[in-house]
């Protein structure tokens, strides 16, 4: 079950408290003060886990709070700090103040981390002549979590196009495949080798019409395809409705427009899947002059066209790199950056 939005509640350590203590000994009678300082109070951290792909733990487990620092000692020992909190989130995921609505941190790389609430400063010993005082309390925030897949390629198309067969054939993924609509119920990930590169597609869950204002939860899946470079647009040859391929390839980009212009705007493979209990190449050819568009006839179940496909994917993922890369050259060369 993919878990894509939640809410917790983080606490930093309480710092502990600084010590009053008088130092007597036979030479110093009246004593001096030797209490140590308090140590600060855990912090809150969190870090993006490759190893992770949904918000789950954090349906059950809401409230995070750091250790306490150690109290100061005589002889001015100074307290150790308090255990930090590491909470572990999944690649893709963004961190927002749930009270100023602002974006703290977008985990786009595996290994970031954040410190979301600092514990609390440890309290003065007495040492040196100064009053002693208690600990600081630590940073308390309500934050608010989002998932959003991060991939290469997004696999998209209605329900039943055979998206799950095509991933679980071309890479390491294997997800559940049926011969009903919707048994995709999540996005999953899966890395495809292309020679000696690889990249990570995205399978993303049947859409439907309407599905850019929610519908069959619709605008959740949608939303993980926003950070993808391309997307891949699978259409059923010989849809089991009767309906015309053509016709569902512009029902779908039409969801797409409709939900976000940049997503629309992406650069696309398409491929037209099942050619295998079609007439094959006639039906794919027919299918291009209709949309006018390029189209890949494939067949996800016995590999015909694949190797053709996956070539177009990473062709497509390449050009998009090459271009980020000189549009940010250019930002530094022009000083924007």
């Amino acid at each position: 079950m993919l878990i894509d939005q939640a809410k917790i509640y983080v606490l930093g350590g309480r710092g502990g408290k600084g010590c009053q203590s008088l130092y007597r000994d036979i030479f110093h009678r009246r004593g001096f003060p030797d209490g140590g300082d308090g140590g600060d109070g855990g912090d809150i951290i969190i870090e993006s886990d490759p190893n992770l792909n949904t918000l789950l733990d954090f349906k059950y487990n809401q409230h995070h709070k750091a250790h306490k620092g150690i109290n100061g000692g005589s002889n001015r020992k100074i307290g150790k700090k308090g255990k930090d909190c590491l909470i572990r989130v999944p690649v893709g995921t963004i961190v927002t103040d749930s009270s100023s609505g602002l974006v703290i941190r977008d985990f786009v790389r595996a290994g970031d981390t954040l410190i979301a609430a600092k514990g609390g400063t440890g309290g003065r010993g007495n040492s040196g002549g100064r009053t002693a005082s208690e600990g600081d309390d630590g940073e308390s925030k309500t934050l608010l979590l989002e998932l959003k897949m991060v991939a290469d390629a997004g696999i998209i198309g209605f329900p039943n196009a055979g998206k799950s067969t095509l991933v679980s054939r071309i890479s390491r993924s294997h997800s559940k495949i049926a011969p009903y609509p919707f048994t995709t119920k999540s996005p999953k990930l899966g890395v495809v080798s292309f020679y000696d590169k690889t990249f990570v597609v995205a399978d993303m869950p049947g859409l439907i019409e309407g599905a850019h204002s929610g519908k069959g939860l619709g605008d959740r899946f949608l939303r993980h395809i926003e950070r993808t470079s391309v997307l891949v647009h699978i259409v059923d040859a010989s849809p089991a409705d009767g309906s015309d391929p053509a016709d569902n390839f512009r029902k779908l980009e039409e969801e797409l427009k409709l939900y976000d212009e940049k997503v629309y705007n992406k650069p696309r493979v398409i491929a037209l899947n099942k050619i295998d209990i079609t007439d094959g190449s006639a039906a794919a050819e027919e299918f291009r002059k209709k949309i006018g568009i390029k189209a890949h006839g494939i067949s996800a179940l016995s590999g015909e066209g694949l190797d053709g496909l996956i070539a177009a994917i990473y062709e497509e993922i390449k050009n998009v790199s090459k271009k980020n890369k000189e549009d940010h050259d250019k930002d530094r060369y022009t000083g924007l950056d």
